[in-house]
C-alpha cells in the first residue's frame, strides 16, 4: 500500500500520483505541466501498459492532459471519473491534441525556412486524445463504488470546476484497511455559477493542495458584476476593446453569467447594447457542456434562474466565433466590445492574436480573470512588461491591464483550513501538494505548529507506506537544468513505443509455451533488423 508522488509537487501545475495497493496500479491524476518547470519529475514508477486505473479529480489539464500520452505509452486501463468531468474532457484533450499537433507543425515549417528538417513530433496526437477519452468511464457525486476487490471510491463535489471532485479511497490489504483522501483542487466559495465545495469526513491519510496556501481573498464577497460593468463601460466609452484572457472551461462561462447579470440590470449605461464575443471552439462546446449539467452541478442561485426559464450564461448581443475567419473578422470590425478568449495564461490559442491587435492601443484594456504561472505571457503582463513579443514582432503594451481581484477557482488560506477541519479528527498525516515553492513550506508549516497537523510537503519521487506510516524514501527535489543534449520527438516516440512493448510482456505472463515463444521470436526477429 505505498504511495508514491510524481507531479505538482513543490510546483503547481502536473498533478499526479501513484498508488501500488491490492495488487493494482494507480494514477490520481495525469496532469501536463504549465508556466515554469522548478523541479524534474520523477517517471511513473511502472511502465504505462502495467496502470490499471486512473482516478481523475478534473478535467483541468494540469491535472487530465497527460492521459493521452499515458494512452501513447500503453496505457489501456479505465480513467475513473464524474459525469461531467468525462464530458468537458472528451472536448479539452482533443483540444490540447490539436494545440500540440499545430505546434509540431509551426516549429517543423520554422525549421525548414531556415534550412533544417522540421522533424518535430506532436506530444500526442489526436488519436492518442481519442483512444485517452474511450477510457473514460462516468459516475456520480456523493456514491460509494467498488474499483477492483479491496478498493472501494467516492467522488465528493469540491466546487473548483463543473464535475471536480475530492476523491475517498477505501483500501484494503490482508487485515488492514487505510483510508485515503485526495482533495483535487478546492473550489472558492465566492463562485456563484456552481456549488460551493462539500466536505469529506475521515481519513487516515489527505493530499491536499495548497495554490492559495498562504494568501487570503476578501472577506466580503467582491462585487465582481459591479467591477465588471465599469471596466466595460470605461473602455468602451473610449473606444477600446476588453479583452478577456479567459480558462475556455469554466472562468469563461462564469464570466458570461456576470455579464447576463450586468445586461439585464441596465449597468452599462452608455454603451447599453455592446457586444460579447467569444472566440474559442472549446468554450463554446464546454459551455454547452454546463448547460447538460445544470441539476447537478449549478448553484441554489443559479438554478433559481433557470427555475424562471431564465439562461444563466446566456444574453442578447453574445456572439460565439467559431472557425478562423469568424475570429480574424472580430479585430477588423472597429465597434468597441468585449472578446473573451483562450487561453487564460495566454501561452496558446486565439488570445494571442487579439493580444497582438490591441495591447499597442492605450484605449483598450486587457483584464486577467484567473491565476497566471510563473512564466507564462500572463503573468509577465500582470508584472508590468511593457514591451513582449508576439509572433516574433516587439509589441509596446500601452493597453490598461487589469485584475479582477479575488475571482479565483481555488480556495484560499481559510477555505483550504475550513476544507480540512471538517474531515474531523486529525488524519495520521497530511500531504501538501499543488502550490509553488513558498506556498507548499509556508502552508505546510503553518499546519504543523498552529493547527497540530503532521504535515509534509513531499518533492516528486517521495514514497510512503500507509501501512507501516513510514517512508520509503524521501528524495530532495532536483531543480531542472538546462540538458546539454536534447532528445529528439521522434526518439521519444521510439522509447515510448519500447515501454508499451515491455507491459505487453508483462501481461502476458501465464500464456501458453506456444504464444509466448511466437512472441519472442517476433521481437527477436524485428530486432535483428534494427540491431545495427
Amino acid at each position: 500500500m505505498k504511495l508514491t508522488f510524481v507531479g505538482a509537487d513543490h510546483e503547481v501545475t502536473g498533478s499526479c500520483h501513484y498508488l501500488e495497493a491490492a495488487g493494482k496500479h494507480i494514477l490520481l491524476d495525469c496532469g501536463m505541466e504549465q508556466g515554469i518547470n522548478v523541479y524534474e519529475n520523477v517517471e511513473i514508477p511502472v511502465e504505462e501498459g502495467l496502470i490499471d486505473y486512473v482516478l481523475l479529480s478534473h478535467a483541468h489539464i494540469d491535472h487530465s492532459g497527460l492521459l493521452p500520452l499515458l494512452y501513447a505509452r500503453g496505457f489501456r486501463g479505465q480513467i475513473m471519473a464524474t459525469d461531467a468531468t468525462v464530458d468537458l474532457c472528451s472536448i479539452m484533450l482533443r483540444d490540447c491534441a490539436h494545440i500540440q499537433m499545430q505546434e509540431a507543425e509551426w516549429k517543423n515549417r520554422k525549421a525548414k525556412r531556415s534550412g533544417g528538417n522540421g522533424a518535430t513530433e506532436p506530444l500526442y496526437t489526436m488519436e492518442d486524445a481519442m483512444g485517452a477519452i474511450r477510457r473514460l468511464v462516468p459516475f456520480g457525486y456523493d456514491e460509494i463504488y467498488e474499483l477492483c476487490e479491496g478498493i472501494k471510491f467516492r467522488f465528493t463535489d469540491v466546487g473548483h470546476l463543473l464535475g471536480s471532485a475530492s476523491i475517498e479511497l477505501w483500501i484494503t490489504e490482508g487485515n488492514e484497511t487505510r483510508k485515503l483522501v485526495f482533495s483535487g483542487d478546492i473550489g472558492n466559495k465566492k463562485s456563484t455559477l456552481i456549488k460551493d465545495p462539500s466536505y469529506v469526513h475521515d481519513a487516515d491519510y489527505v493530499i491536499m493542495e495548497s495554490t492559495y496556501g498562504t494568501r487570503f481573498h476578501t472577506t466580503d464577497k467582491p462585487d465582481y458584476v459591479g467591477s465588471l460593468a465599469k471596466l466595460i463601460s470605461d473602455t468602451l466609452g473610449r473606444g477600446g476593446n476588453l479583452v478577456i484572457p479567459s480558462f475556455a472551461v469554466g472562468r469563461t462561462q462564469e464570466i458570461l453569467y456576470y455579464i447576463r447579470e450586468i445586461k439585464s440590470e441596465g449597468l452599462v449605461k452608455n454603451v447599453p447594447d455592446f457586444p460579447v464575443y467569444v472566440d474559442s471552439p472549446l468554450a463554446v462546446e464546454a459551455t454547452e457542456v454546463f448547460q447538460t449539467h445544470q441539476s447537478a452541478c449549478f448553484s441554489a442561485e443559479a438554478m433559481a434562474l433557470v427555475e424562471k426559464g431564465i439562461n444563466p450564461i446566456r444574453f442578447p448581443g453574445l456572439k460565439l466565433s467559431i472557425t478562423s475567419d469568424e475570429s480574424k473578422l472580430i479585430n477588423f470590425d472597429s465597434e468597441p466590445k468585449v472578446i473573451i478568449s483562450a487561453s487564460g495564461m495566454c501561452d496558446a490559442g486565439r488570445i494571442r492574436h487579439h493580444l497582438k491587435h490591441n495591447l499597442w492601443r492605450k484605449e483598450c484594456t486587457v483584464l486577467f480573470v484567473g491565476y497566471q504561472a510563473a512564466g507564462t505571457l500572463g503573468r509577465i503582463l500582470v508584472d508590468g512588461e511593457k514591451e513582449i513579443k508576439l509572433f516574433g514582432e516587439p509589441i509596446e503594451v500601452c493597453a490598461s491591464i487589469e485584475q479582477l481581484a479575488g475571482m479565483s477557482g481555488h480556495a484560499d488560506k481559510a477555505g483550504l483550513l475550513e476544507w480540512l477541519k471538517n474531515i474531523g479528527e486529525k488524519p495520521k498525516k497530511v500531504f501538501v501538494v499543488h502550490g509553488d515553492d513558498d506556498n507548499a513550506e509556508m502552508f505546510t508549516e503553518c499546519l504543523r505548529t498552529e493547527y497540530g497537523y503532521d504535515a509534509y510537503a513531499p518533492y516528486s519521487g517521495c514514497c510512503f507506506d500507509m501501512i507501516t506510516g513510514r517512508f520509503v524514501s524521501q528524495p530532495a527535489g532536483v531543480p531542472v537544468k538546462k540538458k546539454a543534449r536534447r532528445i529528439s520527438d521522434v526518439f521519444r516516440r521510439l522509447v515510448a513505443a519500447g515501454q508499451r512493448l515491455m507491459a505487453v510482456i508483462y501481461k502476458n505472463e501465464g500464456g501458453t509455451n506456444k504464444d509466448l515463444a511466437k512472441f519472442a521470436d517476433q521481437i527477436n526477429s524485428l530486432s535483428d533488423k534494427w540491431d545495427r
